[in-house]
């Protein structure tokens, strides 16, 4: 079984596909471990890669191919990233979203900046994002019909994300 979880930073999306990992007892990976693979593959830091990342289309691309070229030779697999789901074969594609606030807080806590900071961060990170998908994938990532399940993390605590999941799945 492949399982894809998308969302915006700060929704959730690397606490739910490493407790599903867990409750499946299946592997996962994610756009940023493939990223950091990347990077040592191209012998920099991340932070050097990331910084080459931005003024090359080429990166997005590479990593989303990998992604997909990673799940496709597996039999079952959780891939966690923004757009998984768009490059991915899989059995299930999982959405995870919640409030700008919510997401702001959960980001300033998680890298212990204020929270003025990480909401200014989060908003233009969004549209960097949401420009970036268009342009190069011609993805618009506002449109949610692609996925089998989405699920408002603001609403639902960690066991309650996993629960409705398992659910759904089963």
């Amino acid at each position: 079984m492949i399982i894809t979880i998308g969302g915006l930073a700060g929704t959730g999306t690397s606490t739910a596909a490493k407790h599903l990992s867990e409750y499946l007892n299946i592997p996962y990976i994610s756009a940023g471990d493939v990223f950091r693979q990347l990077a040592k593959e191209h012998n920099m830091s991340v932070l050097e890669f990331n910084e080459f990342a931005e003024g090359n289309d080429e990166i997005d691309i590479e990593l989303d191919k990998r992604q997909a070229k990673i799940a496709n030779e597996a039999d079952n697999l959780i891939v966690e990233g923004r757009i998984s789901a768009f490059f991915v074969n899989a059995d299930y594609r999982i959405w995870l979203m919640a409030p700008d606030n919510i997401r702001a807080e959960r980001i300033s806590y998680r890298e212990d900046k204020s929270l003025d900071t990480v909401i200014k961060e989060i908003k233009e990170r969004t549209a960097s994002e949401k420009k970036r998908y268009q342009e190069i994938h011609d993805i618009n990532i506002d449109n949610l019909g692609i996925y089998d399940i989405v699920i408002n993390t603001g609403t639902f605590d960690e066991q309650a994300t996993l629960n409705i999941i398992t659910k759904c799945i089963e």
